[in-house]
């Protein structure tokens, strides 16, 4: 690739990166830049290092280009592990300090605030060195134009890299200019999606893109078959529908190898609940330690639904533990929900987590064995000379070993939990990011409200709706807008499309759960605001930041589904839900147009993972979803009968009396309550118990 070429004069070739345990700086404050006047506890990390880090304002933007200087954009999250080593290894260094300070404009940024900014220099690290994550490290033009973008380097290498960079802006400075242009015209033109070919909607086609899907599980261990493995929730919500429609062995396998690995493994934490972002190994053994709200949100989400389908109890457990979790370490009093947990503590990575077994015998006495046993624990460890709890024996393996029955061995295990819990919450704990970021709190409405319908816990509505009541009167503007973040009774970034897509989602989750037709209202208000200020005339997808936004260098689409759907396919989604619930055609028409442009990327060899939650949508044009109205006085009663059962693919809706929705008018009857089971607003003859409107569903 040109801009490759282009870029290869400033890039250092380096080792991949090491393992190296961080260096501890204690400097107590010596320094203090920028950074202190600000919200995010990320950026907040960063105030007291020895670099003059600036954060990212039109004030910074000004100072590079008087002084015409070339800017360090250095972008990571609170709970990422490697952003902390490279900080302790490099940031609270003087020598590499004094470098950034005289010669560069270095700018930090929290890449959960600013994904627009992230997504920029991301794409620049993908081109130049084909690949990326985090810290991202990028050096680019006193105008913001990338000419270099890495990860994570020791600081012998950082060091490399700067020198080469000053020593080619003082000798051929026309060398970086070249390479900006290119790579800013990669970027750019890494949005662009043509449609190719006919466009189809075809069961064959539908078939043949799930299975290319399920051709990449993992059927021992579950979970896409790659390391590090990442949950993915919206890979298995695909299967899992798909398997409501096709009712075979091979899906239904897929999700559960997958929902049980994971919560018996070390990515679950077996004694608090919740979830890590990943697991290091292809066993779901070792976590990346740290835990992000938008994961479990998804996760607890996923499991109410298996449990809808399979009627495991096994599921309940695991989201009921993972809501306790969220309500006791990352909620907050105004009803918001925080961002993630730290993987670190005391400066190691899991400290907080492991376990030696001479803690456990002391702790548990006569049943530590089995208490060991069961969660695989060693005296010299699984890992790294310590223990990560987790689960590979069946328990009637365990009971017949140590000859108790089951129930005594779950009592045990209950006990051992709540034991080593106590002991545990005595240690140092890992940092928060207590940041409430309006589209994360959106997920985790969706995943309370999927636990309500699918447990019928009251308390996980109530909880739901205080938080999306608490976005509506704080996170959002007098002009209809949206805030993305809020901290500390402050907020000061405006939201970008995958909040106000994901917001509207959980909006007409809420309308489905209560029948309170102000949802919708305020749902179709965001939506207006979204064909308003974030339209792309080129093509039928979506800018991710607004009209209204400060432009960037390039404006950006976000459409690949990654371990969060892309903003574009849920908004895709919420136009052909609204338009069906609303009767607004064009709607509908314009949530097609955008699953067309994009079905060349879903039949494309191998990209089924990256493109899931528009294979959805793609299903919902190819099976017609059903639209279930439930009109009466006992709508209520009966809605809840019909949320315990999975249906994969169908929308609900209802009033206790007349209502002006197009799909329930003239269906109220005084005395009666019907359920109308619909197609493309066809309705077949009602009924008035669930048991009969399911049979007319299969």
């Amino acid at each position: 690739m040109r801009i490759q070429l282009i870029a290869l004069f400033c890039i250092v070739v380096v080792a991949a990166c090491t393992q190296n345990k961080p260096n501890l700086l204690d400097n107590k404050h010596k320094y203090t830049n920028e950074l202190i006047h600000e919200t995010s506890p990320y950026l907040l990390q960063h105030a007291h290092n020895p670099v003059n880090w600036r954060a990212w304002n039109d004030e910074t933007l000004e100072l590079a280009k008087k002084e015409n200087k070339l800017m360090i954009i250095s972008i990571g999250y609170a709970a990422c592990h490697w952003c902390h080593v490279m900080e302790h290894e490099s940031f609270e260094d003087e020598e590499v300090a004094e470098l950034m300070n005289t010669h560069f404009i270095p700018v930090k940024i929290d890449r959960e605030e600013r994904p627009d900014i992230d997504d920029i220099y991301m794409t620049a690290c993908e081109l130049i060195t084909g690949r990326g994550g985090w810290p991202l490290n990028a050096i680019a033009m006193p105008d913001t134009r990338p000419v270099f973008a890495g990860t994570y380097y020791p600081k012998s290498e950082w060091m490399k890299i700067l020198k080469q960079m000053i020593d080619v802006k003082e000798k051929d400075v026309a060398r970086l200019e070249e390479a900006a242009d290119n790579i800013t015209q990669g970027i750019a033109s890494s949005d662009v999606v043509e449609i190719k070919g006919e466009v189809a909607y075809d069961r064959g086609i539908l078939d043949d893109v799930v299975n290319d899907l399920l051709s990449r599980v993992d059927y021992v261990h579950g979970g896409n078959d790659r390391t590090p493995r990442f949950p993915m929730p919206n890979n298995f919500e695909l299967i899992l529908k798909y398997h409501k429609l096709n009712k075979d062995d091979k899906s239904a396998k897929a999700v559960r190898q997958t929902l049980d690995g994971m919560a018996n493994g070390g990515i679950y934490d077996q004694i608090g609940g919740g979830f890590a972002r990943y697991s290091v190994d292809g066993v779901w053994k070792v976590p990346h330690f740290e835990k992000m709200l938008y994961d479990n949100g998804q996760l607890i989400g996923l499991y109410a639904d298996a449990f809808k389908q399979f009627q495991d109890p096994y599921y309940e457990k695991i989201a009921r533990q993972s809501i306790e979790f969220i309500e006791r370490e990352m909620s907050d009093e105004t009803g918001g929900f925080y961002s993630s947990l730290d993987a670190d503590s005391e400066g190691e990575e899991g400290k907080f987590y492991v376990w030696d077994a001479s803690d456990i015998d002391s702790l548990l006495g006569e049943n530590a064995d089995i208490y060991k046993s069961y969660f695989s624990v060693t005296k010299g460890g699984n890992w790294e000379h310590s223990n990560i709890l987790h689960i590979t024996k069946e328990a009637s393996k365990i009971a017949a070993k140590f000859n108790i029955e089951l129930s005594e061995l779950e009592r045990i295990i209950d006990d051992g939990n709540r034991t080593l819990f106590a002991e545990r919450s005595k240690r140092i704990r890992p940092g928060l990011d207590d940041k409430i970021l309006c589209s994360w709190n959106a997920l985790m409405i969706d995943g309370l409200l999927r636990s309500y319908e699918a447990f019928g816990e009251k308390d996980y509505y109530n909880r739901a709706k205080k938080c999306l009541n608490f976005i509506l009167t704080s996170m959002k503007k007098e002009d209809g807008s949206l805030f993305r973040n809020f901290k500390n009774g402050k907020a000061s970034i405006s939201g970008f499309l995958d909040d106000y897509a994901i917001l509207i989602d959980a909006l007409i989750k809420m309308y489905q759960c209560d029948f309170d037709q102000k949802w919708l209202i305020e749902a179709e208000q965001l939506t207006l605001y979204v064909l308003n200020n974030f339209e792309n005339p080129n093509q039928a997808l979506f800018y991710y930041t607004s009209v209204k936004d400060t432009p960037l260098i390039v404006r950006k689409s976000e459409y690949t589904d990654n371990v969060v759907p892309a903003s574009n396919s849920i908004m895709a989604h919420n136009l052909f839900k609204l338009g069906s619930l609303l009767y607004k055609t064009d709607w509908v028409d314009l949530s097609k147009n955008m699953v067309n442009l994009m079905q060349n990327e879903l039949i494309q060899e191998r990209a089924s993972s990256f493109y899931s939650h528009w294979i959805q949508l793609y299903l919902s044009f190819t099976e017609t979803p059903y639209e279930i109205a439930i009109v009466g006085k006992d709508s209520e009663q009966l809605r809840r009968q019909l949320a315990k059962e999975y249906h994969g693919n169908a929308l609900i809706l209802g009033s206790s009396n007349d209502s002006e929705l197009p799909l329930l008018k003239d269906k109220f009857q005084e005395g009666e309550t019907f359920i109308y089971v619909c197609q493309n607003k066809t309705c077949k003859f009602p009924v008035s118990t669930v048991e009969k409107a399911l049979e007319l569903m299969q």
